[in-house]
């Protein structure tokens, strides 16, 4: 009965969501990352995802946060702590009520087999960025197993450069780590991650069926120190940073290493 449950909430709120953000952003008025986070921590609690906060993710002025990614469900984690706009693939623009959520929500899409419409993108997470809404950018370009970080992509990092350009104070970079570190408050080992992580040419709908079984699965969200970023910051030298602070994170979770005074979300 799990699965059906959790679709029946999932075509309720979705379709809720979309109209609020629709109404809001018609009238002109604020409110539509108070939404989309009690959305996604709605979403989180159906599916048993728990959220763990280790670190402080920049909440007084727009940051770019720098992540790895493994799962469609990074999207809720991350989305329940705070109101984010996201970088995605074109792809999902194109999914059935997700690509429209997503679109209201501000996430900026990318065509990666498109390198002409690389700047629109840019250009997009700048105006982003300046507008003082944070956003997150899975850097590798894609979903790994989880138990690893794959290499940066400098390329949309370089929107940081332009950013920062525009703004007085400069632009701040915060790394962030997903990690999935339990299930069913069993710690999981590397050979477990993958059940969770959906990535290379995994289907979708064996995936999720697998998944939705798993009555509670704990996701540890850290967040490193930020990194100021200005005009003269070299892209390329600014990714690999980024990544070894990303590596790091997610490596401590793996290991399952202490840390000082976690919180919790809540």
């Amino acid at each position: 009965m799990r699965p059906y449950f959790v679709a029946f909430f999932f075509f309720t709120l979705t379709p809720a969501l979309i109209g609020a953000q629709w109404l809001l952003d018609k009238l002109g008025l604020p409110g539509w990352g108070v939404i989309a986070v009690r959305y996604y921590k709605t979403l989180c609690w159906i599916l048993g995802l728990r959220v763990r906060i280790v670190g402080e993710p920049v909440r007084d002025r727009a940051v770019l946060f720098v992540s790895n990614h493994c799962s469609w469900a990074d999207i809720l984690a991350v989305g329940s702590v705070a109101r984010i706009a996201f970088v995605s693939k074109i792809e999902v623009a194109k999914w059935p009520l997700v690509g429209t959520a997503a679109r209201l929500q501000r996430t900026v899409f990318v065509d990666r087999s498109r390198r002409s419409q690389t700047g629109d993108s840019i250009a997009e997470m700048v105006h982003r960025l300046a507008s003082g809404v944070s956003m997150v950018l899975f850097a590798e370009g894609t979903s790994s197993d989880g138990n690893r970080v794959l290499p940066f992509r400098s390329a949309l990092i370089g929107a940081v450069r332009e950013a920062a350009a525009r703004t007085e104070g400069g632009m701040l970079i915060q790394p962030m780590s997903i990690c999935y570190t339990t299930i069913n408050g069993v710690p999981m080992g590397r050979q477990h991650r993958p059940l969770i992580a959906w990535y290379g040419d995994t289907d979708f709908m064996p995936h999720i069926k697998a998944f939705l079984p798993r009555a509670a699965i704990d996701v540890t969200i850290s967040y490193g120190e930020p990194i100021a970023a200005d005009a003269s910051t070299d892209r390329k030298v600014l990714a690999k940073e980024v990544e070894a602070a990303v590596r790091q994170l997610l490596n401590t979770s793996v290991l399952g290493r202490p840390y000082p005074d976690p919180a919790v979300a809540s």
